[in-house]
């Protein structure tokens, strides 16, 4: 399944992630790159669950992860667009940063052990 206008192509097949986590790293990679830019008005939800052969719920879903980071932003009845990268994420890592930090202080390790610590988890979750 393939959206024409986004280029968003779903994988249906057996050991496929789920078609929402599919269509929300698609589209969140695309706006990271710029090939969504910021201001770009996405389709409806049930416009692009139609064009998908999805179900509204499933687009739904990703659009809600979408915008719990700040990836996109809904206008209201003006529809929804990807959004102004750079303020709400870094406020948002910043914010992350500082809950680890106290977190770990709180936990007694040294700034060395945090430091490694947070270095092992986002070469795990970056790998590729």
């Amino acid at each position: 399944m393939t959206s024409t206008n986004l280029k968003i192509t779903i994988d249906g097949s057996a050991g496929s992630a789920a078609p929402y986590e599919q269509l929300r790293a698609q589209i969140a990679d695309r706006a990271r790159s710029g090939k969504l830019p910021a201001g770009f008005k996405l389709p409806t939800v049930r416009g692009l669950a139609e064009e998908l052969g999805l179900a509204a719920n499933t687009v739904a879903k990703a659009y809600r992860a979408l915008e719990a980071d700040a990836v996109i932003e809904t206008r209201g009845r003006n529809g929804t667009f990807i959004a102004a990268a750079g303020d709400a994420v870094s406020r948002e890592a910043a914010a992350a940063a500082q809950a680890y930090a106290d977190r770990v202080r709180r936990l007694g390790l040294t700034q060395a052990e945090a430091l490694a610590a947070a270095t092992d988890a986002l070469r795990a979750r970056y790998a590729t």
